[in-house]
C-alpha cells in the first residue's frame, strides 16, 4: 500500500471537515474555477451559507456554473470583488474562511492574488472567525508573488497571539518545484465564549 503525503488542498479538507456540517457559514476567498465553493457548499447543507469572492468575473461566472450544475447555487452568495473587502458582504460570524491562493486555473498568470491585499484579508477573515473557527490559507510559491505572499503570510501567522490563536504550517520541505504549502490558523475559544 502506497503512503502518498497528500498536497496542500488535502491537507486544508482534512482540517475543515470537522468544523464544516449543515448549517454551518463558510467564506470562499478565492473563487477560482468554483472547486472548493462546491466541496464547500455540499458540506453546509441547505440550511448553511458560502459567501465566496473574486476579483475576476471569469471566475465568478465559472463558480456559478458549477454551482447550477450541481444544483448548490442557493447555497452560496458569489461576489466580484476582492476578498479584502469580505467583511462589507458577509453579515455574520462564520465557522471557516479558504484560501487557495495564485492565479485562476486555466486563464492568464499576470492575475495573481496580491500580497497587501492577502493580509488585509486574512486580518479580516481573523474578525469573521468564530470561536473554534478555521482558517486555511494554500500558498502557491512557484513564482515571484507566491513567494512573496508566502513569506509574509508565515511571519503573519507566527506573530498571532497564542493565548487567541493557534497556527501551523505544513509543508513539502525537500522539494525543488516549490509545492504548495498550507497555513492554517484556529480562533481559540474564549472564557464565556
Amino acid at each position: 500500500m502506497a503512503n502518498d503525503f497528500r498536497s496542500a488542498r488535502y491537507w486544508a479538507a482534512e482540517l475543515l471537515s470537522p468544523a464544516l456540517g449543515p448549517g454551518s457559514k463558510v467564506v470562499d476567498a478565492t473563487l477560482g474555477n468554483g472547486r472548493d465553493t462546491l466541496w464547500l457548499c455540499e458540506r453546509v447543507g441547505s440550511e448553511g451559507r458560502v459567501y465566496g469572492f473574486d476579483v475576476q468575473p471569469e471566475a465568478v461566472e465559472r463558480t456559478r456554473a458549477r454551482l447550477r450544475e450541481a444544483g448548490m447555487e442557493q447555497r452560496a452568495a458569489l461576489v466580484c470583488d476582492g476578498h479584502e473587502h469580505m467583511e462589507a458582504h458577509v453579515p455574520e460570524p462564520v465557522d471557516a474562511v479558504v484560501f487557495n491562493l495564485g492565479w485562476l486555473p486555466g486563464a492568464a498568470h499576470e492575475v495573481t492574488t496580491r500580497t497587501e491585499t492577502t493580509l488585509r484579508a486574512a486580518e479580516a477573515a481573523l474578525r469573521l472567525l468564530k470561536p473554534d473557527g478555521i482558517l486555511t490559507l494554500c500558498v502557491y510559491p512557484g513564482h515571484e508573488e507566491g513567494a512573496r505572499e508566502r513569506e509574509a503570510l508565515m511571519n503573519w501567522a507566527a506573530a498571532l497571539d497564542e493565548r487567541l490563536y493557534d497556527a501551523m504550517l505544513r509543508a513539502y520541505l525537500n522539494q525543488s518545484n516549490s509545492p504548495p504549502l498550507l497555513i492554517a490558523v484556529r480562533r481559540k475559544r474564549r472564557k464565556g465564549e
